[in-house]
């Protein structure tokens, strides 16, 4: 999606936090399938990447592992790649293929004074779509997300 093009807001989760990080190192975090799994997911969760080619037209398929025992396959297509600005990728997932977990991330990645501004858009093709992902703890599982990326940021630069 072109940044100049108009989102419904209703159909769309927005976090946002800040890392004591520098941009390089939390864009890296997000484009290393190494670094990647060890935060992405809510708390409780591992993921594992089978396939990560951050290029526009490149594919992400990763495993989500949830502490209930169940694999939650995904797969990501990117759309736009600007290094250490900006991630564009499409997204689908779910036990199985749910039309409703179907969304596109935005992820922007901003300088404030050596540390990251990080803001993660998921944006849903409806507004059932996105009450669908809130029903099954999106809202909660994206700060969770965040959360186990500070961490990883810490440690990182520990």
């Amino acid at each position: 999606m072109p940044a100049d093009a108009k989102i419904n807001t209703e159909n769309e989760l927005v976090f946002t936090r800040i890392y004591d990080a520098p941009r390089a190192l939390v864009f890296d975090a997000w484009t290393d399938p190494k670094r990647i799994g060890k935060w992405w997911g809510p708390k409780g969760f591992t993921t594992t990447t089978k396939v990560m080619e951050v290029k526009v037209g490149g594919r992400w398929e990763y495993v989500m592992h949830g502490p209930d025992g169940e694999d939650y396959p995904n797969k990501s297509v990117y759309t736009e790649v600007e290094k250490p600005r900006r991630l564009v990728f499409s997204n689908a997932g779910g036990k199985v293929d749910d039309p409703h977990l179907t969304c596109q991330m935005i992820v922007t990645f901003e300088n404030v004074g050596g540390k990251t501004q990080l803001t993660l858009r998921m944006i849903f093709p409806s507004t059932d779509a996105v009450d669908h992902a809130r029903d099954l703890g999106a809202d909660d599982g994206g700060k969770e997300c965040l959360d186990r990326l500070a961490n990883a940021m810490r440690e990182a630069s520990g």
